[in-house]
């Protein structure tokens, strides 16, 4: 693993917004902020807005649990963002993603899927990361499939958790301690 660039903010360090946004991440994340949150917690304004940002996409849009997650996990692959599938893999089995579809994602093979929901997700999200878009058959399966709002909103899934694979990416954020790295 690559050294972390950017350490994590100590209490000490933390100003009065920050230790207040802190306790706003690290609430639903089991009392920790680690991964993007913690990076982006240098820039406090932007913490806050992709905090809500990311709080939406996972409890707020149209788009079922295994189906965001389902979407991280491609967008985790496709970046080979390390923490992000750490930090996704269990809560997609849980959500019931298949654990022969997350095996063969992880391994970077084309997977199996029972459910046409899923399969949408998945070549919607591959086509953006190989094509920079959605070729049109694919569009108009995406359309009779999941319909216009779940399209966009998965969409967005795709794009928030870029912008955390790439932070993830860029900063070499750690897994944490004893976690084996998913893509070794």
């Amino acid at each position: 693993m690559k050294p972390q660039r950017i350490p994590d903010l100590t209490p000490e360090e933390m100003d009065e917004h920050q230790r207040a946004l802190f306790e706003a991440i690290a609430g639903p994340r089991g009392g920790v902020v680690r991964g993007p949150f913690a990076i982006w917690l240098r820039h406090p304004d932007l913490v806050e807005k992709a905090n809500a940002l990311g709080n939406h996409l996972r409890d707020a849009t149209s788009l079922a649990t295994h189906l965001s997650e389902l979407a991280i996990l491609v967008t985790a692959r496709f970046w080979g963002a390390r923490y992000e599938w750490y930090a996704h893999e269990g809560l997609a089995a849980a959500a019931g993603v298949d654990r022969a579809v997350i095996e063969a994602i992880r391994e970077g093979r084309e997977p199996d899927f029972d459910d046409p929901e899923q399969a949408i997700v998945y070549r919607v999200g591959r086509a953006l990361y190989r094509a920079k878009e959605i070729p049109d058959e694919t569009y108009r399966e995406a359309i009779g499939i999941l319909g216009r709002e779940r399209t966009i909103d998965l969409v967005a899934v795709l794009g928030f958790y870029t912008m955390v694979a790439m932070t993830l990416n860029a900063f070499n954020a750690p897994l944490p301690d004893g976690a084996a790295d998913p893509f070794a």
